[in-house]
């Protein structure tokens, strides 16, 4: 495969696709229409909650303007000379009002908490569906999207994204339409009271707009390169950490904890100005709302002195000033969650969006099934290319028969397009000219998966993943269960069985994710078991046996002799002595076949292969 890795690395890597914020929002709330009717009630729930809330000060001046009222009455008899032992306030309605006042919070309160746990609910279940979505069309990527896109930041996109997106729709969405009912209400409980100090309240809307719109749009641009700086340094930690035994061999320390600074320099200098933009917009409200209360206070204190507005009414206005300048700074606030949840999704949908890989193609487009084919596998005029379709093909008119039964092995130099032919031959690209058959059908017109249960595939890097020996063998029971007697058998004949028995926990020893507890050979040698427990009618080597030490390799091909025996295999190798047995060698040089045949053949035609071969031999013997 590594052929591929130079030619298109870094192709698209930093194409950003046009931005389109009310398309994502329209899509996020699409995953939430699924459970539209809870939603309505969540809504329902969180009006009546605001509406109680809002709606207490007014009821709460009453009581204040009650109080004031006795007062002034008391005032009132003792200047007519009476005597006053207590001041005429009808305290039965007060403790009325600040009962009924009580049960409008207790209720609010109840509203609150169902309308919260079923938004958490929802949100989870939303996120969970989304998160389903990515991970399975993950699974339908072609592999140039994983070459093309570091592990890092398909990582952000998975995890941090999704968590972001988790976080918005569980506390957003409520609290956002909270703060429109409040806005709503408080303004309704203000022109009831006071038309004039409505009007001076009114001033801080347009000051509080004009901050919004001058800085929610910055922040937004800020938070999408804060996530894109995250998923690069993922990645650079990620790739650090997994190579830290290369770093330390060529003393690269410094150097990776230099490019480490920067990066995260880069992700710092993005985070600051993200959160000093969302940041600078809730004093800004609050200025304009402190200016708002000021004018109130005289203003309201002008009209009790004229008798125009009670007390109470102005007690009331006052904590309305707050309430109303409230669902402004929440919704400053959301605006700034959102842009970043925004700038989340975006990256999430960019990955959704991807071109996904073809099942099978056009019954016009290509030939149907021929007939009492005597080949297992054909290539016929095969061109391929990485690149764009102005760039040269790798792959040149390539052409090859394979019977049933046959070991063909494909050497040549780096580059030479050997890797290339297994990634075509798996479908892990499709061919840009001529086809590749299966017993006579186009692998084009057979779906990924039918095709693929005909191979076994051990790569030239190893695989295992966090769990027991028996579990990594019995991987290649492909989604069938493997009993312990054929993982067993399966790692004997891959002479595994051995070094395993000589472990403490045998078979259930727990490999680690990078399987660095065990030997690289020894890691070759499990995956290798895991080819053999697949059984495969056509089992496919990709430098196989690069890893293991010779005497390893030895036991590894007379193992491979028996196996192979009867069964179709490709065995890509640079050891051109674990192939002299094969019965037809392939030596490609530039994409194209040079030569063919068996090794005595090669050797007596005294051309590419055999210099080939020769310059192995006799670096052995310089040894």
């Amino acid at each position: 495969m590594k052929e591929r890795k130079n030619v298109v690395k870094q192709k698209s890597r930093d194409t950003q696709k046009a931005k389109d914020f009310w398309g994502t929002v329209k899509r996020l709330l699409h995953y939430m229409s699924r459970r539209v009717w809870v939603i309505v009630l969540v809504l329902v729930l969180a009006i009546i909650a605001t509406i109680f809330r809002s709606v207490t000060p007014s009821i709460l001046g009453r009581a204040t303007t009650e109080i004031y009222r006795g007062f002034q009455e008391g005032q009132a008899m003792k200047q007519a000379g009476e005597v006053v032992k207590v001041m005429p306030i009808r305290f039965d309605l007060i403790v009325k009002i600040l009962a009924f006042v009580f049960v409008l919070y207790v209720l609010s309160g109840i509203f609150q908490y169902f309308q919260q746990f079923m938004m958490t609910r929802i949100a989870q279940r939303t996120v969970y569906d989304l998160r389903k979505d990515l991970k399975a069309k993950m699974e339908r990527l072609p592999i140039n999207y994983y070459d093309t896109h570091s592990n890092g930041d398909i990582m952000s996109r998975v995890v941090n994204d999704m968590d972001q997106i988790a976080t918005t729709f569980q506390q957003t969405l409520t609290n956002f339409v909270q703060s429109i009912v409040q806005f709503v209400t408080v303004l309704l409980m203000m022109l009831l009271i006071s038309p004039l100090l409505t009007l001076v309240t009114m001033i801080l809307v347009p000051i509080s707009l004009v901050f919004i719109s001058f800085i929610a749009p910055r922040s937004q641009r800020m938070f999408a390169k804060q996530q894109r700086d995250l998923g690069i340094l993922n990645n650079q930690v990620e790739e650090t950490y997994a190579g830290h035994d290369i770093v330390k061999i060529y003393n690269r320390e410094e150097r990776e904890i230099k490019d480490f600074e920067e990066q995260n320099e880069a992700y710092y200098d993005a985070s600051w100005k993200a959160q000093f933009l969302s940041g600078i917009m809730m004093p800004l409200i609050t200025f304009a709302k402190n200016i708002a209360y000021l004018a109130v206070a005289v203003l309201g204190g002008i009209q009790v002195a004229n008798g125009t507005v009670t007390l109470g009414n102005v007690q009331a206005f006052l904590q309305y000033v707050n309430q109303f300048s409230q669902p402004m700074r929440q919704i400053a606030n959301l605006t700034n969650i959102i842009q970043a949840t925004v700038a989340s999704a975006e990256r999430v949908f960019e990955l959704l969006d991807e071109p996904e890989m073809t099942t099978t193609s056009s019954e016009k487009e290509i030939p149907q099934q021929e007939a009492n084919t005597p080949y297992k596998v054909q290539f016929e005029h095969v061109q391929f290319g990485y690149g764009g379709p102005d760039e040269p093909y790798l792959i040149n008119d390539f052409n090859l028969d394979v019977k049933d039964g046959q070991m063909i092995a494909i050497v040549g130099p780096t580059g030479a397009g050997k890797s290339t032919l297994i990634n075509l031959l798996e479908r892990f690209y499709d061919v840009n000219g001529g086809s590749i058959k299966y017993e006579g059908t186009d692998i084009r017109n057979i779906p990924r998966e039918t095709l693929r249960s005909h191979f076994g595939m051990v790569l030239q890097d190893t695989w295992l993943f966090n769990g027991t020996i028996k579990d990594n063998i019995a991987y290649g029971g492909k989604g069938k269960e493997a009993s312990d007697d054929k993982i067993m058998k399966a790692a004997k004949a891959a002479h595994v069985d051995d070094f395993i028995g000589r472990l403490s926990n045998g078979y259930d020893t727990v490999l680690n994710e990078e399987g660095s507890n065990i030997s690289q050979g020894q890691q070759q040698l499990i995956t290798i078991a895991r080819a053999f427990l697949a059984d495969p009618e056509i089992l496919i080597l990709d430098e196989a046996t690069s890893s293991v030490d010779t005497r390893t390799e030895i036991l590894i091909q007379k193992a491979m002799s028996k196996l192979l025996k009867d069964r179709t295999s490709f065995v890509v190798a640079h050891r051109l002595s674990t192939i002299r047995d094969a019965d037809n060698i392939i030596v490609m040089n530039q994409g194209d076949i040079i030569e063919t045949g068996t090794h005595d053949e090669l050797m007596a035609k005294n051309g590419f292969y055999a210099d080939l071969y020769n310059s192995q031999f006799a670096q052995k013997e310089a040894v």
